[in-house]
């Protein structure tokens, strides 16, 4: 029936559309190499269903050699540790643009493996590379009479207290023990609060207007648990407490100096607050840093893992921000897309290493697939089908550059293992060395998806 055979073509070229975009969500590459695996894996998986294999069992046999596979993607997986290392990744992965690598290397040297990168529009022809260390966090001053600065609208401290509290402040009287002391000692006090308002905002601002007092208050960011968590790492950062928090229940009123934060500077402006050089004590902070990263390998949710990120990095390590200039608009966002692309890759390999590109570390893999153990035919089919996939890739390189697929696959199984098909030149290299190289993750991110194809040839059968 025609039906039918559409009927598989319009799943199939659904389902390889969806893998697609997942690779690229996943480890920020390697698209292509998904799209050429699942295509390879329904087209031969549907075949063999149609003449009558069990879609179960091959879709076992499948399953059975990607974990193979992945096992050996791992060891053959080389570290990427070294600055030159990981500029040269960032280089490879930016098509060749030096400039880009190095900025990315930067940038990860900067700030860590914990660190956050960004990439925003630069404002000049070059692109240049900020550092901002410390915690940022996008939330302003409650009220613009906290204004201190004489150069633009904005609250300046530097060496602040900082009085963090997980509840709304309206009573006064709480908060004079806390003013009284940051008087005392002669510095500027900071209030981080769910809100500031009633009597206790306009006493603050009055007393600013008057006596030149110096104080200022900000709301604290995000909301729930995510808002009782930031303030958490605000006060480990700064060696304070968290009031009003349900583990430590000391009333405001009964401050001590040693309850609040202390910052070497404080840039507070509408939109944003900036705290700098936080005193808090290193072992606290790697102790709650180690905390974070603990949660992230046990969420399963990227939007959780996201928020983690990025409060470890404000914990931890600071944040970078690439700022990519160019001299028109469209020219900065497709430099823009070129830097995301270097930066996702770059982090990957940090992550998992590299592997020998151009479709080769997939070859190296087939002679795993050759000692598995399957319990019946079928699934020595569904074995078998992974193993003609991971021929596709390095064979799909070949044929678009015009030269018989098989023979160079043939080739290249034969040879040493870092070696493969460098297609720009038409010749047989050392990958690794000759820098034709994806990042493990990539490679390992394309083949969990496109196998993905298998579970639904078992549900395609209608």
């Amino acid at each position: 029936g025609v039906e039918l055979k559409d009927k598989f073509q319009n799943i199939g070229a659904k389902l390889v559309q969806n893998v697609a975009n997942n690779t690229n969500e996943e480890a920020g590459d390697g698209t292509t190499t998904a799209t050429v695996l699942a295509r390879a894996i329904a087209k031969e998986g549907f075949e063999k269903i149609s003449k009558g294999a069990n879609p179960i069992e091959i879709r076992r046999g499948v399953m059975m050699a990607v974990d193979a596979v992945k096992d050996k993607l791992k060891n053959m997986s080389k570290p990427v540790t070294t600055p030159e290392e990981i500029a040269q990744v960032a280089t490879i992965s930016a098509n060749g643009d030096t400039a880009i690598g190095q900025l990315i290397a930067d940038a990860m040297k900067k700030v860590g493996r914990d660190g956050v990168i960004t990439v925003k529009d630069g404002k000049t022809l070059t692109d240049e590379l900020e550092i901002i260390e410390g915690m940022k966090f996008d939330r302003g001053y409650i009220s613009p009479y906290f204004i201190n600065s004489s150069k633009g609208a904005k609250v300046e401290f530097q060496d602040a207290l900082v009085l963090f509290s997980e509840k709304k402040i309206s009573n006064v009287q709480t908060i004079i023990p806390a003013l009284e002391m940051a008087n005392q000692q002669r510095k500027p006090l900071v209030i981080v609060a769910e809100d500031v308002d009633g009597e206790a905002l306009s006493t603050l601002v009055v007393n600013r207007l008057k006596i030149g007092l110096q104080v200022a208050a900000v709301k604290a960011p995000g909301f729930g648990d995510n808002r009782k968590a930031t303030l958490s790492d605000m006060a480990i950062a700064t060696g304070g407490v968290v009031f009003g928090d349900d583990a430590n229940l000391i009333k405001l009123e009964e401050v001590q100096p040693s309850d609040l934060g202390q910052v070497g500077e404080v840039i507070i402006t509408k939109d944003d607050t900036l705290i700098l050089k936080g005193k808090g004590k290193k072992t606290d902070i790697e102790r709650r840093a180690e905390q974070i990263r603990d949660q992230i390998q046990d969420t399963n949710s990227e939007y959780e893992k996201e928020k983690l990120q990025e409060r470890l990095a404000r914990l931890a390590s600071g944040v970078a921000v690439l700022h990519v200039g160019g001299s028109s608009e469209i020219e900065v966002n497709e430099k823009k897309d070129r830097v995301n692309d270097a930066l996702n890759a770059t982090r990957a390999a940090v992550e998992e290493g590299i592997v020998p590109g151009g479709g080769s570390a997939l070859l190296r893999c087939i002679p795993v697939l050759e000692q598995l153990k399957t319990a019946n035919p079928d699934q020595a089919t569904g074995v078998e089908i992974i193993k003609k996939a991971l021929r596709m890739p390095c064979m799909t390189i070949a044929r678009n550059a015009g030269i018989d697929g098989s023979v160079v696959v043939a080739k290249v199984e034969d040879l040493g293992a870092e070696f493969g098909y460098d297609a720009l030149n038409n010749e047989y290299v050392n990958m690794i060395e000759k820098g034709i190289i994806d990042p493990t993750k990539v490679v390992r991110t394309a083949l969990t998806d496109a196998s993905g194809v298998a579970s639904l040839l078992t549900t395609a059968e209608a």
